[in-house]
């Protein structure tokens, strides 16, 4: 200072806010998360990088959601919205348009309490802010895989875009991506865009999936593609892009058991737009950034059953923790971490020992168990996916040579997350066993 003058050029201080609990994300896994805790008497702030609540919500503009938690069908927007009214009701703080650029930990951060916090750092619309905070709820969502993570070969024209991305085109921006369109992929916003586009005049040569069988759920196959009549071609995928300004057509070949494509079987499939629906990761840079473990199954945090990574006081939920096929299931895994994260940040579940440490594994054809670790004798919600499809498997929970439990046998779909509650008895059987891992197994059965 000069004469009661700052120096020109001096850095403004960063303005610092203190809250109980931070949300990063504010689609329906933040903003319901934001509730819960909330409703646990925590003062919390929900940070959204765009400009608006609801996430990606706001661009599925078809029914199928709240059926389970709202007891009625709503299209995206409705149900979002549900959740922005409820949030606008309370004195929760809302951060829109900022980006969250950090999480840093330390215990000089001034925060509500006068315990050590975590420090959120963000760029707004009015410059560099820091958030303060006990507890941080991680509800990211996830990104779309784009082409080059898939590696289709040819050349690369306009025309080529994720499902997501077209769906945000045609269902915010009111545009036309193109007139004659291949999908490559049959995960649910890729069967759901097969319809949107057709809906919209643009005809769909077909669907063509990489496995044998369709990712998606059983009633958008039947409401997407069979109601429409558009072709679903199992076992193809596209080995080719051909066009040079714009996609004028693409190159499908079947593919073999081990997924690789067989040689004459390809075929030059017309079309000016190619849409991939080809898989969904975890939008986990800034966990990775905070210094929290990633599980390289799911691409999400390593969780506790309160949802609880392996940093004191960073919960993660929704799908930035593993992919769901439902919002509402979103919803309540949300709500627990909410909740979870209150209880933390306001001591009331916080600074308690773990009651143990057992470590959670899949086996069989289940493709991760979650969550990773349990930490307490307590029931537990465990979630699971399968590899591939099955008609007849067993869901068993093991214990070094024992079986703690076995489930009826029944069939499972890679397109349906699976989960039950492991019950204390089973917990506590392991412990008095002295294993430290705890293996949940789906098993197929021989039928007859």
């Amino acid at each position: 200072m000069r004469d009661g003058r700052a120096e020109v050029g001096a850095a403004a201080p960063v303005q610092t806010q203190a809250f109980d609990v931070v949300v990063i994300g504010g689609g329906p896994a933040g903003m319901a998360a934001a509730m819960a805790a909330h409703k646990a008497g925590a003062r919390v702030a929900i940070v959204e990088r765009e400009q608006h609540l609801g996430g990606i919500l706001r661009q599925c503009i078809h029914p199928g959601f709240g059926l389970s938690h709202f007891k009625q069908e709503l299209t995206g927007p409705e149900y979002a919205q549900r959740f922005i009214d409820q949030v606008r009701e309370t004195d929760i703080a809302l951060f829109l348009d900022s980006m969250v650029i950090g999480i840093d930990r330390g215990s000089d951060a001034p925060c509500a309490s006068d315990v050590e916090a975590h420090t959120v750092m963000l760029m707004s619309p009015t410059g560099m802010l820091r958030l303060t905070g006990r507890a941080v709820v991680l509800a990211m969502g996830c990104r779309e895989r784009t082409r080059s993570e898939i590696k289709i070969p040819g050349s690369r024209p306009a025309g080529v875009f994720t499902a997501g991305l077209a769906q945000r085109y045609i269902n915010i921006e009111n545009l036309k991506p193109g007139s004659r369109a291949v999908i490559l992929g049959s995960g649910d916003i890729g069967l759901i865009m097969a319809r949107r586009c057709t809906l919209e005049g643009i005809s769909v040569e077909g669907v063509y999936e990489l496995m044998p069988y369709a990712n998606g759920l059983r009633r958008n196959v039947k409401n997407c593609l069979d109601d429409f009549g558009i072709p679903l071609h199992l076992s193809t995928t596209v080995t080719r892009v051909i066009g040079h300004d714009r996609v004028e057509a693409v190159e499908v070949s079947q593919v073999d058991e081990r997924l690789a494509p067989i040689p004459g079987t390809e075929r030059v499939v017309p079309c000016d737009t190619l849409l991939l629906s080809v898989g969904l990761i975890p939008e986990n840079e800034l966990s990775v950034a905070a210094g929290v473990e990633l599980d390289p199954r799911t691409r999400g945090a390593v969780v506790d059953q309160s949802l609880q990574t392996g940093v004191p006081g960073i919960f993660a939920c929704g799908n930035v923790l593993h992919v769901h096929d439902l919002a509402d299931n979103v919803t309540t895994e949300s709500e627990r971490a909410g909740a979870a994260a209150a209880a933390h940040a306001l001591e009331t579940g916080a600074g308690v020992a773990a009651d143990c440490e057992l470590t959670v594994s899949p086996a069989g054809i289940a493709g991760y168990a979650l969550p990773g670790r349990i930490t307490a004798v307590a029931l537990t919600k465990l979630s699971f996916r399968v590899r591939r499809p099955v008609d007849a498997a067993r869901v068993r929970i093991l214990a070094g040579d024992e079986e703690m439990f076995a489930g009826k046998v029944r069939p499972f779909k890679p397109s349906v997350m699976e989960s039950f509650p492991l019950p204390v008895k089973v917990i506590q059987r392991a412990l008095d066993l002295g294993v430290n891992e705890i293996v949940l197994s789906v098993d197929p059965v021989e039928e007859g």
